[in-house]
């Protein structure tokens, strides 16, 4: 049996080496003056099977091809917040295994319930480069909110907790929150959630602004476009999606310049305006990455394959400059 440390056969290597190419191109180069944060839903990231490419009768189909294209992706970035992190580990502990002693992660445990998903919210860092500076926490939402009357308001808890964490690069401290919102079975379930994350951030800023530490959200929101209902409670006490994020691709399935292509997902917003903006970190430039061209050249799957195998979402990423 096969494992990531084997040398590939001819056609993965092909696969990585392209794919190698276009990170090159697409993704800036870590540098002292700079940090690359990203989020990426990596579709039901559990179990693995050890092979160079999964067969049909294989389960999972996530396959050791499919890990090392997301492993040479990971890499790219200082900081990736990452959901739907399963109960099962075995792709993240072969992962961390091929990053090697320069990489480290943090992760919520499993969440509990049929909402819960078996879910776990996790960030993985390059630890020579970006260290975490303390906080770590879930958040909750305090009893007495759950008891208002107001019309949309939240009634539960969040389905999947969201997990905050501060980390330091040089001397700038930015603490990320991210979570993956719950889906539900019409958008409208997803207002309550998305309206208390904003009120939640909105008062968190302040605070945090206080200490001299930034407060980024990133994460699977499950919003629209702007101008969307969902947009707007995600946005209501101030978070600002950068320009550089607003219209891009979020999932493999997305096609981009399709006007009703309303699914953009995954988000990485601040807040840009009084007690609550950023400090010492300048936004240079963002994107997504489309991954699909580098990937499976010689195999006929089709982009649900593909999915399985590697990822459903693009990951979605800033670079943001450091003062000298």
């Amino acid at each position: 049996m096969p494992t990531v440390f084997d040398n590939p056969p001819q056609n993965v290597r092909n696969d990585l080496n392209a794919l190698k190419n276009a990170l090159d191109t697409a993704i800036p180069a870590k540098a002292n003056d700079n940090v690359l944060i990203a989020t990426w839903n990596i579709r039901s990231f559990a179990s693995l099977t050890r092979e160079w490419t999964a067969g049909g009768n294989d389960s999972p189909k996530r396959d050791l091809r499919g890990l090392l294209a997301i492993i040479e992706i990971l890499s790219r970035f200082d900081v990736i917040a990452i959901q739907e992190l399963k109960g099962d580990l075995r792709a993240l502990r072969d992962t961390m295994a091929f990053l090697g002693d320069d990489w480290s992660f943090l992760m919520t445990d499993v969440t509990a319930g049929h909402e819960g998903n078996d879910e776990r919210l996790a960030y993985l860092y390059h630890n020579t480069r970006t260290q975490p500076s303390g906080l770590a926490a879930e958040l909750v939402v305090p009893p007495e909110r759950l008891e208002r009357v107001d019309a949309g308001a939240l009634r539960e808890q969040f389905a999947r907790t969201p997990y905050a964490v501060s980390f330091r690069r040089n001397k700038v401290t930015f603490i990320l929150v991210t979570l993956h919102i719950l889906f539900g079975d019409v958008p409208a379930e997803r207002i309550p959630e998305l309206t208390e994350i904003a009120d939640i951030f909105g008062d968190w800023a302040r605070r945090s602004n206080r200490w001299h530490h930034n407060l980024l959200c990133l994460g699977d929101f499950n919003i629209d476009r702007q101008g969307s209902a969902l947009f707007d409670a995600f946005t209501r006490t101030g978070l600002v999606v950068p320009d550089v994020l607003v219209d891009l691709p979020r999932t493999i399935f997305d096609d981009p310049g399709d006007s009703n292509d309303d699914n953009f997902y995954d988000q990485i917003a601040w807040f840009t305006t009084d007690t609550r903006a950023l400090i010492d970190l300048e936004v240079r430039t963002g994107g997504n990455f489309d991954f699909q061209p580098h990937v499976y050249t010689d195999e006929n799957f089709n982009r649900t394959s593909v999915s399985f195998r590697l990822s459903d979402h693009f990951p979605l990423w800033v670079e943001f400059g450091l003062p000298p």
